[in-house]
């Protein structure tokens, strides 16, 4: 099956402003050249799985975890696996937000400031109003919500770069939720939380865990993995999905055949910002602590961790198991340098290169896209 703008087609039949099929024309992506001589059966495999854009990611996960796996042997125990799906659990629900954003052709850097805020306007209302946990995660998401709607407003009503409108977004929450905090607690911290109305059960949906060997698993790793199905079923099941490739490929060839730019654009800001409620909800709920730091959620390690999944920052090209494989070979990177007990600084390096090669090793793949047909 190929997709269009509208709904899956047949391959057999022509897709939209492509010439009429022909021999070695079928199947191809609008706007790829002209079919090259025809490819046996192991060449054509070949191709199709380098199109796929998350495949540098897999590639780059088998060799850095081989990497570390030398280096702390301990990395490959149940308990190094716990510790790298902790970590890449968090990051990766970030990630898989704005990596839908960026197929659209958008970026959000506001998602780390939407976690944080959103868990210090919770801790704000359990701890000096009174609140249950559960009306102040309702009412906490219920902010974060808007502030992913009115980013999306000015993105499509002004036109703005979205990488400004997120901009200003997070350094207006910032300032706002530290100094709102402040005045109302005294501080930017708030702590012992956990004895509100309704923790145990809260605890329960966002912090409960199960212990296998010597590693202990937390439900955060089922909340990554099922909304990453669950986004990647969207991508290429649905007519939103569709639409999300649509607007990241060709914007204006999109709103001219109808794809709902607008609607679409705002439920995918909304997205991000819902994301990030949940990924400062479970911070908040595991550790009983609203904290005001903002580099506890830099929203640049969602970005680079989409990107190395294979997203690009020019839109139209990316995939949620892209976004979750990035994510994954971030938190054995982390994970993997603290094991090997080098200096933290070192991570940082390393993951500047990992990005510098995804960005490489995305280029390619994306030229094989276009000249390969996807089934």
């Amino acid at each position: 099956m190929v997709w269009t703008l509208g709904a899956p087609v047949p391959e057999e039949a022509p897709l939209p402003s492509s010439p009429p099929p022909g021999p070695g024309t079928a199947g191809r992506l609008p706007g790829s050249r002209a079919a090259a001589a025809p490819r046996g059966p192991g060449r054509r495999l070949l191709d199709r799985t380098l199109a796929r854009p998350s495949t540098a990611a897999w590639i780059g996960l088998v060799a850095v975890t081989v990497f570390f796996g030398v280096q702390a042997p301990d990395l490959l125990t149940a308990a190094g696996a716990a510790g790298v799906l902790d970590t890449a659990a968090l990051l990766g629900i970030g990630a898989l937000a704005v990596g839908l954003l960026l197929i659209a052709g958008h970026i959000d850097l506001s998602i780390g400031m939407v976690a944080v805020s959103s868990a210090l306007a919770t801790g704000l209302l359990v701890g000096e109003a009174g609140w249950g946990i559960w009306p102040a995660l309702a009412a906490s998401l219920a902010g974060a919500l808007l502030v992913g709607l009115l980013n999306g407003w000015l993105v499509v009503r002004t036109g703005l770069p979205s990488f400004l409108v997120t901009l200003a977004a997070h350094l207006v929450l910032q300032g706002t939720a530290l100094a709102l905090t402040r005045a109302i607690a005294g501080r930017t911290v708030l702590q012992g939380l956990g004895d509100a109305p309704g923790w145990s059960s809260a605890r329960a949906a966002f912090d409960s865990s199960v212990q296998w060997g010597d590693g202990t698993f937390r439900i955060s790793i089922v909340w990554w993995l099922g909304l990453t199905a669950c986004a990647g079923w969207a991508l290429w099941r649905t007519r939103l999905g569709n639409a999300v490739f649509a607007i990241g490929g060709a914007r204006r060839a999109a709103r001219e055949l109808g794809v709902p730019v607008q609607r679409t654009t705002l439920t995918l800001f909304c997205g991000t910002a819902a994301a990030g409620w949940l990924v400062g909800t479970l911070g908040l709920v595991r550790i009983t602590t609203a904290d005001g730091d903002p580099s506890l959620m830099p929203a640049i390690e969602f970005l680079v961790a989409a990107v190395i999944g294979g997203c690009l920052l020019t839109g139209g090209y990316g995939s949620a198991v892209g976004t979750a494989v990035g994510a994954l070979l971030y938190g054995v990177a982390r994970f993997g340098v603290t094991l090997a007990g080098w200096d933290p600084l070192w991570f940082q390096a390393f993951l500047g290169v990992l990005l510098l090669v995804a960005l490489l090793a995305n280029g390619i793949v994306r030229t094989r896209l276009r000249a390969v047909p996807l089934s």
